[in-house]
C-alpha cells in the first residue's frame, strides 16, 4: 500500500525526484528524508486516513526529535511544525523528516516538471503541489543532528558556501511566480511621493528596551558619523518603558549633547514594539528626509555609514537602501559566515526572489515621505521584512556592498537561541506576510 523511498535531505534532484515517481507503484509513496525514524503506534495508518480525508496531495506531522548530546545522553523532545500556506514560499519550510504523497498526484506533478535541477528538486516538486496537509499529531520519532542553536542556523541561507543552492533555489521560485501569475518584471516601478521640507537628511533611528549593557555603545557609534555639507544628520532613540537602567543611561547621554543631535523618545505604556517604535520616529517632525536603521545592540562599521546612505539615496529613486553587515561578537571578533552581503539581490529578479528568503539584509535607510504612508505593523518580529516587501513591490530597492554596520551577536539577541515553538510562530508570520504579499501581486496583475 506504501512505497517507501529516502532523499538525504530536502536538497536533491529532479532526477531523484524522477526516479522515485517511476518507481512508486503503491497507492501512497512515503519519503523520508532523514534515516531511522520510528513510528508511533498506528502512525502511519494515521497520514493515510488525513491523506485519504483531505484529498490533500501530501500531508506532514508534528513529530518528535531525539538529540544526543556530548556525554551521549539521548533527549527526546517536541518537534510540532507549522501548517502550510500559499506564502510558504522559503526552500528550508520544515515538514519534518516523513513526507507522505498521493502516489497518482506525485506522478502527476513529475511529468509538470520540465527544468532538470541538482539541487532544487523537492523544492520544484512541493511548489507545484495544489494542497499540502499538516497534521498537528506526533506520528513519529526522528534523529536529530543539527544541534546548533537557533541563532547559529540563522544565517545559513546566505553563507557562501551555498551559494550554487540558492541560486537554483531562486530560478525555482522565479518560475512558480509566473506560473500564478505573482511575478514582477524588472523596470516598472512607481513614482516616489514628494519630498518637502525636512529639519535634517537623515536620521539614525535606535529603537529599544531594556538595553543598558549596549545602548551607549549604540548612540556613541551614530553620534560619530560624519557627512559632508550640505547634508546633516541627527539621532533619534525611542525608548519603549525600559526597566533596566536604561532610560538613566539615556538620560544621562541626553544632557551631554545638543537636543537637536540627539532625541530621545520615551514611549506611553501602551503596546508598541519595534514597528510601533519606529512609527513614531518616522512621524516625529523632527525625523529627516531619509530614516537609517540601527539597532540598540549593534553599531556602524566606522564614521562614513551615514554619509553613504545619503550618497545613495541621492544617487537613484530609491524608495529603500539596503546595506552590508558583518557578524561579530561583542568583542568585535568575526564570527562564521562574517560578511552578510545579500549578494543573492539583483535589480532583475531581487523583489521576486524576496518571497523566497527570509530577509532582505541590514542596515536598511528608507526615504520617510514613502515610509510614512506604508508604516510599519505594530510587532517586534519581521516588521522589518513587511516594510521591505512592500516597498519592493512597487519601488526601487538600492543597494551598498560596502559593509557599514556590526551585528552584534550575544546571548540577549531575540533570536539567539529560540525554542521550536518561538521559531514556528517566527517563521508562520513571516509566511503570512509572503501569503498577503503574493496575494496583492496576484491581485495587482488582474
Amino acid at each position: 500500500m506504501i512505497n517507501t523511498f529516502y532523499l538525504p535531505g530536502r536538497v536533491c534532484s529532479t532526477a531523484a525526484i524522477r526516479k522515485i515517481a517511476q518507481k512508486a507503484s503503491e497507492k501512497y509513496t512515503l519519503i523520508c528524508l532523514k534515516p531511522d525514524i520510528e513510528w508511533v503506534y498506528l502512525g502511519q495508518e494515521r497520514m493515510i486516513q488525513v491523506l485519504e480525508m483531505t484529498g490533500a496531495t501530501m500531508v506532514y506531522a508534528d513529530h518528535f526529535q531525539k538529540i544526543t548530546d556530548e556525554q551521549s545522553r539521548i533527549t527526546t523532545i517536541e518537534a510540532p511544525v507549522i501548517d502550510y500556506q500559499a506564502g510558504a514560499l522559503r526552500d528550508d519550510f520544515d515538514f519534518g523528516a516523513v513526507l507522505l504523497w498521493n502516489t497518482a498526484k506525485l506522478k502527476a506533478l513529475v511529468a509538470q516538471m520540465d527544468t532538470g535541477y541538482e539541487y532544487a528538486g523537492l523544492y520544484d516538486l512541493r511548489l507545484r503541489a495544489e494542497r499540502l496537509e499538516h497534521i498537528p499529531e506526533y506520528l513519529y520519532y526522528e534523529v536529530e543532528t543539527d544541534t546548533r542553536k537557533s541563532g547559529e542556523k540563522l544565517f545559513d541561507y546566505v553563507d557562501p558556501r551555498n551559494r550554487a543552492v540558492q541560486i537554483e533555489m531562486e530560478a525555482c521560485v522565479t518560475a512558480h511566480l509566473k506560473r500564478i501569475g505573482a511575478y514582477l518584471a524588472p523596470g516598472e516601478y512607481q513614482p516616489l511621493p514628494e519630498a518637502g521640507e525636512f529639519p535634517v537628511t537623515a536620521s539614525v533611528i535606535i529603537p529599544c528596551k531594556n538595553r543598558a549593557r549596549t545602548i551607549a555603545d549604540a548612540i556613541h557609534s551614530a553620534l560619530s558619523q560624519k557627512v559632508r555639507a550640505p547634508y546633516s544628520f541627527n539621532v533619534i532613540v525611542v525608548d519603549d518603558n525600559s526597566t533596566d537602567g536604561t532610560a538613566e543611561i539615556l538620560n544621562d547621554l541626553k544632557a551631554l549633547h545638543d537636543p537637536k543631535d540627539l532625541i530621545v523618545i520615551a514611549q506611553d505604556k501602551t503596546w508598541h514594539a519595534i514597528g510601533g517604535n519606529w512609527n513614531v520616529a518616522i512621524h516625529d517632525p523632527r525625523c529627516g528626509k531619509y530614516a537609517i536603521q540601527l539597532d540598540s545592540d549593534d553599531t556602524y562599521f566606522d564614521e562614513t555609514t551615514v554619509q553613504k546612505f545619503i550618497d545613495a539615496f541621492e544617487s537613484g529613486l530609491y524608495g529603500m537602501v539596503i546595506g552590508t553587515y558583518q557578524l561579530t561578537n561583542m568583542a568585535g571578533e568575526i564570527l562564521p559566515p562574517g560578511v552578510i552581503d545579500h549578494r543573492e539581490w539583483t535589480d532583475e529578479n531581487g523583489r521576486n526572489n524576496a518571497l523566497r528568503i527570509n530577509g532582505l539584509g541590514a542596515p536598511r535607510g528608507f526615504y520617510v515621505p514613502l515610509l510614512r504612508t506604508i508604516n510599519y505593523p505594530t510587532t517586534k518580529y519581521g516588521e522589518d521584512y513587511a516594510v521591505g516587501l512592500r516597498i519592493s513591490r512597487d519601488w526601487q530597492i538600492g543597494r551598498i556592498y560596502d559593509v557599514l554596520y556590526n551585528c552584534r551577536r550575544w546571548e540577549d539577541n531575540s533570536d539567539a537561541n529560540c525554542d521550536i515553538v518561538a521559531m514556528n510562530r517566527n517563521n508562520w508570520y513571516k509566511d503570512r506576510l509572503r501569503t498577503w504579499e503574493l496575494l496583492a501581486r496576484i491581485k495587482n496583475k488582474e
